[in-house]
Parts: structure tokens; C-alpha cells; sequence
């Protein structure tokens, strides 16, 4: 007998690969970006004074060190972030996140809540809906950071 919590989990992951595949397209075509760089740009929204470090972004989107460097890259040369150096330690660095790149973290959230709307109108009621973000808000709970 297969047990709850493994079923759970592969329709977890199948749910996500289906909405990360129906908001791909629309955020590359609209906005330019992927789904990881929408959430690095809403993670940084959320940060005080609109920074965090290169690690502390990894923490928050469960990626690489390494990965973030390459994603903010492309991001610093069209002008959504920039570098700023850690004054008093020359090995830490921040990403900042620029006047274009807080205004393209509204566009694209407009555009998720839309979707979002989208996504959930013919499946759920608005109860379910809330009841379901407070199970999958407590399965993060523990986990650095907040994009919303």
C-alpha cells in the first residue's frame, strides 16, 4: 500500500511542474525572465534595503552559491541589479536590486496574480484555496525569506 505522504508528494511536484511550465511562456515572453529570476527579484524586493548576499539568495531559492552568480549576471548587464561590496569585509558582496528591477517585480507579480487566478478558478473555492496555501505555508515554514 502506497502511503499518503509519498502520493502527496509526486502530485507536490507534478502541481508545480504544471504551473512552472504554464508561467514559463508567459513570463519570458512578457517580462523576459525565467520563474528563478522572478523569485530572486521578489526575494530581493522583500529584503531590507532591497539586498542580500549572493549566499543568502541561494538559501532562499535552494540553489547554488555558484547558480546565483551565473542567474545575476545577465540581470546586472540589463540593469534589473547591481553589485554592491560589503564595506568592512571585501569577500561579501550584495545583489541590489535596482528602480527597474522594483518595477518590474510589480509587473510580474500582477501578472502571477493573475495567473494564480487563472490557475486555481475552475478547480477550487476561494476557501480551498486559502486552506491549501496554509498547509503548503506551513511545509516552508522553517525556510528562509518570503517572496510575497
Amino acid at each position: 500500500m502506497t502511503k499518503p505522504s509519498y502520493i502527496a508528494m509526486l502530485n507536490l511536484l507534478r502541481a508545480n511542474a504544471l504551473m512552472e511550465e504554464r508561467l514559463a511562456g508567459e513570463l519570458a515572453s512578457v517580462h523576459g525572465i525565467d520563474i528563478n529570476e522572478a523569485m530572486l527579484l521578489m526575494h530581493l524586493a522583500r529584503a531590507p534595503l532591497n539586498r542580500l548576499s549572493r549566499i543568502d539568495l541561494a538559501k532562499r531559492l535552494h540553489l547554488s552559491a555558484s547558480t546565483v552568480t551565473r542567474m545575476t549576471a545577465p540581470m546586472e548587464k540589463t540593469g534589473l541589479v547591481t553589485r554592491q561590496p560589503d564595506p568592512r569585509d571585501a569577500r561579501l558582496a550584495y545583489v541590489v536590486l535596482t528602480k527597474a528591477g522594483l518595477k518590474l517585480v510589480a509587473d510580474v507579480r500582477t501578472t502571477l496574480e493573475s495567473r494564480s487566478a487563472d490557475f486555481f478558478r475552475d478547480r477550487w473555492t476561494s476557501e480551498e484555496i486559502s486552506i491549501l496555501a496554509g498547509f503548503l505555508a506551513r511545509l516552508t515554514a522553517n525556510e528562509p525569506g518570503e517572496p510575497i
